[in-house]
């Protein structure tokens, strides 16, 4: 009964606009999982191959560990922020203070640039931390709303397309070391922009993609 009365809501404010409020101001992270980490996990899944040896995550290795299994030998963890455990390096990506050298066969860096200002000093960085012959599975964010979260707190300047990401990281590495992919649509996006959680989205809505609407665009970068 719960999820009807949320998605009546929803269907109601698309018809009249009768209010300036979404259902949600964090995603529907209060009632469920953000519709945008469907496509991140959707990425990481098809990739998961990539996610071996030694890896490095952003935050923490939720998704090393869920994806990676026994392929991954060694698990790293970087943050930019002290005072957080299981955190292997205190590094900016932006000025790359702290950040490892030739250390990853795997860097997994997901809705971390929309927090760097310096997204081209950002992209050289995370590529320094591979080994020769290592992959970038990055996401980052389209259309979406301020995170008031992580504006507060490290800042967020960016949304981004496929072409946006994809030059970002053509100024590092050949054309051809990237593959750069978008998810998402009209209706997604708009579910998406009011709050509505993953469960009460149907997932033949989730999977039909319009590149005209991108919600989160993805990318696999090899050094």
């Amino acid at each position: 009964m719960k999820k009807k009365n949320i998605f009546s809501r929803y269907l109601s404010y698309r018809r009249n606009f009768g209010t300036i409020e979404p259902v949600s101001r964090v995603f529907g992270l209060e009632r469920g999982v953000a519709i945008d980490r469907y496509y991140i996990e959707k990425f990481l899944l098809k990739n998961q191959s990539l996610i071996r040896g030694t890896v490095l995550e952003v935050g923490d290795s939720r998704y090393t560990r869920k994806f990676g299994g026994k392929k991954v030998e060694k698990s790293f963890v970087l943050n930019k922020n002290e005072g957080k455990s299981n955190v292997d390096f205190i590094a900016d990506l932006e000025t790359g203070s702290g950040m490892p050298c030739d250390l990853a066969d795997c860097f997994i860096m997901t809705q971390t640039l929309l927090c760097t200002f310096d997204v081209n000093a950002a992209a050289k960085n995370a590529l320094g931390a591979l080994k020769s012959g290592g992959v970038i599975l990055v996401t980052v964010p389209g259309i979406t709303q301020i995170s008031r979260f992580d504006y507060v707190r490290w800042g967020q300047y960016w949304s981004f397309t496929d072409l946006s990401l994809r030059k970002i990281f053509e100024r590092h590495v050949p054309s051809e070391n990237i593959i750069v992919e978008t998810y998402g649509n009209v209706k997604i996006a708009d579910a998406f922009l009011w709050g509505l959680a993953l469960h009460e989205i149907q997932e033949k809505d989730l999977d039909y993609v319009d590149p005209d609407y991108q919600l989160v665009i993805t990318g696999v970068i090899k050094k």
